[in-house]
């Protein structure tokens, strides 16, 4: 019986060695391969990525419907991550997602940072002008003239190519259209499926001139990635190879002779274009100030409220965070010894005298390249937010300090206290009184500047505002709710701030203190 022992041990440790195995990869079988990230910015519009009119939590598009066919063909499941359009490539560099699909032009210096797709459309840049303007008809035309166009595209840089133009770069499509109707622009030079959705169909504007250029858009993928770069490439070509390309162009009316040219594809259009009708049809759709309500309630006001959580989430946590660095700060400004007071002298005035968004920025695209540190979006908001509003506490705090007359501690340390104990127990009380206004202000402030974080792919109120706003072009109803809802975030705290400062207010405290008989 004992001699068996070994043997039964053994036994018992390759059947619980085979167990595991057998668990592990039947784990990994069901599994299955990585979601397919892929980025784009949701709020640049019709045709390549824009929230579902019907639905808007639903995104759709040509390129949505591009990244469905390539997931399909790669047998991966996509993965949408929202970016800034200026913040992708940056995005794609520190590893937030796998692809970026979004109007990218394949250029020289992109090719420098990333690697591209073959490319899956062919287009050029197309020139609008009001109705009324016949002396505008190329970019000749333009010098001395305003004209908008998509910051950080192949537009932008053509335009720079001729001085005397004076541009005016727009973070989305939709706006430069509306400001050139509007007269606040000149003309407006995009993208050809840009102007075709929001110069064409805007009875106030028409195109002039020839064809300007040509660009040619392609899937960025990172350079070390060149293994998905083959799988990606592979499965575009099959979409080429098979029509699907071909169909879902001309559902949005995209197919034109130059994409015929380019896919070698001459063959007659026999696709009807549902999805540019479906578009002309619910744009052009004037709405009631009925279904406008309705539509905030039912469609509108969830998603603003859930953004509204987010907004109120990154203020309170930033906050919380900001007074504590913030008193730690003043407190070693004005007590610790000269080499760690001079630190913080030189973090509290580089920080109040640089801008919230390039520290942020910094934060989260800088710290990857120059340390590894890769933080996630929320956490590199509150940390931005957190360590900018610290320097400014730290001020309230240094101030309200200073404004203890000095004889209170010189009373504490005859008493016999530290110098530590005297300002935990007499010192800084006494000055959290008279920095709680200062502090609910800065607060305010911070609900208001969280707006900023959009800039690191955060969906916050005010970015949801501008996705939302951007299907109807309803900037005035939906302003309007957001502005009630930040109003509405604010005032809770405000009251608060109101009771504390009450409570611990030094004169109320006399007045309610019992009399000396």
């Amino acid at each position: 019986m004992l001699a068996a022992c070994p043997l039964q041990r053994s036994c018992i440790q390759a059947i619980v060695f085979l167990l595991v195995v057998t668990f592990s990869i039947l784990l990994h079988a069901q599994q299955g391969p990585p979601p397919l990230r892929w980025a784009a910015d949701s709020e640049g519009g019709a045709p390549f990525i824009f929230p579902d009119p019907k639905d808007p939590e639903r995104l759709i598009g040509f390129e949505a419907e591009i990244v469905e066919a390539l997931a399909a063909e790669m047998k991966r499941t996509p993965a949408f991550v929202q970016n800034q359009w200026d913040g992708l490539v940056p995005g794609l560099r520190i590893d937030n997602y796998d692809i970026i699909v979004n109007g990218l032009e394949i250029t020289a210096e992109r090719e420098e940072e990333i690697n591209f797709s073959i490319p899956y459309y062919v287009t050029f840049e197309q020139l609008t002008v009001r109705k009324e303007t016949y002396d505008l008809n190329s970019l000749d035309d333009c010098v001395g003239k305003v004209v908008g166009t998509l910051k950080a595209s192949l537009a932008e840089r053509i335009l720079q190519t001729k001085p005397g133009i004076e541009i005016r770069p727009y973070d989305g499509q939709i706006t430069a259209y509306e400001d050139l109707a509007l007269g606040r622009l000149d003309a407006v030079l995009m993208d050809h499926p840009i102007a075709l959705y929001y110069g064409a169909t805007n009875a106030k504007l028409k195109f002039v001139g020839a064809p300007i250029g040509e660009m040619k858009y392609g899937i960025g993928l990172r350079k070390e990635d060149t293994a998905l770069l083959h799988d990606v490439n592979q499965a575009l070509q099959k979409l080429i190879d098979n029509g699907t390309l071909r169909k879902i162009y001309e559902r949005w009316n995209m197919w034109t002779p130059r994409v015929a040219e380019f896919f070698n594809d001459r063959e007659p259009s026999n696709v009807p274009h549902t999805a540019w009708q479906t578009f002309l049809r619910d744009h052009g759709h004037e709405r009631t100030w009925q279904d406008k309500l309705q539509r905030y309630v039912h469609d509108y006001l969830p998603l603003l409220a859930r953004a509204a959580v987010t907004t109120i989430y990154l203020s309170i946590a930033s906050m919380i965070l900001a007074i504590l660095f913030g008193l730690m700060l003043a407190l070693t400004r004005l007590y610790a010894p000269p080499p760690f007071s001079t630190l913080s002298t030189i973090y509290i005035e580089i920080v109040r005298g640089t801008p919230l968004l390039v520290q942020l920025l910094f934060i989260y695209y800088a710290l990857p390249q120059l340390l590894g540190v890769k933080l996630s979006p929320i956490v590199a908001a509150i940390a931005g937010l957190a360590l900018n509003y610290a320097a400014y506490e730290a001020e309230n705090y240094r101030a309200g300090i200073l404004s203890i007359p000095r004889s209170q501690m010189e009373a504490a340390l005859a008493l016999g206290m530290t110098r530590w104990m005297a300002l935990r127990h007499v010192i800084v009380p006494q000055a959290i009184r008279l920095v709680i206004p200062p502090v609910t202000n800065d607060f305010i402030a911070l609900i208001k500047d969280s707006s900023v974080v959009s800039v690191i792919a955060m969906v916050e109120l005010t970015r949801e505002y501008q996705r939302l706003a951007g299907i109807d072009f309803d900037y005035v109803g939906l302003g309007l709710m957001v502005a009630v809802m930040y109003f509405l975030i604010g005032l809770p705290f405000v009251r608060l701030a109101r009771w504390a400062e009450d409570y611990f207010s030094l004169d109320k405290r006399a007045a309610t203190a019992p009399k000396a008989a």
